[in-house]
Order: C-alpha cells, then structure tokens, then sequence
C-alpha cells in the first residue's frame, strides 16, 4: 500500500444550534469532496479540560486535503462562503484552526 501526502487542519469549534450544525455540514460537504477533501477524523466531546478558547469546544475534527492551496480554494469558494454564511455562522459560537500540518497517509 502507498501513502499520500495530504495536507491537513486540527479544527476546534463550540457548536450552540445543532440542527444548524448539520445543515452546514450537510450543505459544505459536496463543496469539500469537488475539492477532493474530507473530514479524517470528526468527534464531539463534552468536556475540554485545557485550552484557551473563548467557549469550551464541543466538536473536533481533522479536514484533509491534497494540499494547502486546495484548502484555500475551498474556504474561498464562493459556494462555500454562501453555506457558511447561512449556516455555520449561527450555529457556532467560537472555534478555529488549531493546527495545521503536512502529513502522509495510506492511500
């Protein structure tokens, strides 16, 4: 078997609306596979016990892709913008990228 080398974002959010949550998902996720991306890892937690963020995150996930430019055009997609925009917004209170990395994986 041969690894890919994938590019790869550690995303922390607190999510206040989940049924707003999941029509994000529900709507981002075709953009995200045209982009050749997808979520590697995707948990929901109840407890953060350490970190510096403005709500405790409840949601953690890991986003791939085959590189950083390809993420860039996802986030800047203008389809993209239009779910998140409707969606995400209102239903996550705070969160972010907390790590960015190159990595290889089994292809």
């Amino acid at each position: 078997m041969t690894n890919q080398t994938r590019y790869e974002i550690l995303v922390g959010l607190h999510v206040n609306n989940q049924d707003g949550y999941n029509l994000y998902r529900a709507g981002m996720t075709p953009i995200l596979k045209d982009h050749n991306g997808f979520f590697r890892y995707d948990y929901t937690i109840d407890t953060m016990l350490q970190g510096n963020a403005d709500h405790p995150h409840n949601r953690v996930f890991v986003l791939s892709f085959p590189d950083q430019a390809t993420m860039e055009r996802f986030f800047n997609h203008p389809e993209y913008k239009k779910v998140r925009a409707e969606h995400f917004e209102p239903a996550v209170t705070s969160g972010g990228i907390l790590a960015a990395y190159t990595c290889e994986i089994p292809a």
